[in-house]
């Protein structure tokens, strides 16, 4: 048995009128990378900072992202924790090394 479309008069306002009877299901969820899409960048950009910066401080901050990606799927919660983790290791690689850069520009040690 087939449902026929309820009856639609001539004229109805558009806020009166039915949903089409057709359906292709329910809408996909939402899209959130949640800590996959982010266990990702820290990992890419931690090791970036090794390589460009060499910031030794990254290989800690990539650790704890690889850890991150693992446990993703599984233990969020987990993950997330690990993610605030390597995010803090990278800013304080960062800050080093931009302390370092400073004070050897200031010293006039750049130059040598």
């Amino acid at each position: 048995m087939s449902q026929e479309p309820p009856y639609i008069p001539y004229g109805a306002p558009y806020g009166e009128q039915p949903p089409p009877g057709h359906g292709y299901g329910p809408p996909p969820p939402p899209r959130d990378g949640g800590p996959t899409a982010q266990a990702i960048v820290a990992l890419v950009l931690n090791l970036l900072s090794v390589v460009g910066c060499c910031n030794i401080f990254g290989v800690g901050g990539a650790v704890l992202a690889v850890l991150a990606l693992q446990r993703a799927t599984t233990q969020p919660q987990t993950a997330r924790g690990l993610l605030v983790g390597s995010w803090a290791i990278f800013g304080l690689g960062l800050l080093v090394m931009a302390t370092l850069f400073v004070f050897l520009g200031v010293t006039g040690r750049l130059d040598d």
